[in-house]
């Protein structure tokens, strides 16, 4: 009896969950922004800020994404690499990730990219040259 309650619950979980999508529309962007701007802005490829001087003195190329200016961005992947310890750097699963005030910064194993986010959405990115 109980390996029939499974296919029945199963089914009443579907037939219950079919009804959940027949709501009203998503409500649309608001006016005030245009829908080709909000697309462009969640998709720009990044605001390119120079070099610094990465984990054991490799040259690091510096991009901002969203609402982060060049000079913060250099000064967080700076920062980042300062704090690392020779450990961290040299760790097989990669370095991080790294709390520097509300950022978090960390990068793969062997991977030429350090990335930094925040919970609001803003990004850095170091690729290693």
């Amino acid at each position: 009896m109980k390996t029939l309650a499974y296919p029945l619950l199963l089914v009443a979980a579907s037939a219950a969950l079919a009804g959940c999508g027949g709501g009203d529309p998503a409500p649309a962007a608001p006016a005030s922004v245009p829908a080709a701007a909000a697309a462009a802005e969640s998709t720009a490829p990044g605001v390119p800020c120079g070099d610094v001087t990465g984990a054991g003195g490799a040259k690091t190329a510096v991009v901002a994404h969203g609402k982060v200016d060049c000079a913060a961005a250099t000064k967080l992947l700076t920062d980042y690499f300062a704090k690392l310890t020779p450990a961290e750097a040299n760790s097989p699963d990669g370095p991080g990730p790294v709390v520097l005030d509300d950022w978090t910064c960390g990068s793969g194993a062997n991977d030429p990219v350090t990335a930094c986010s925040t919970e609001d959405g803003r990004q850095v990115e170091g690729t290693r040259g």
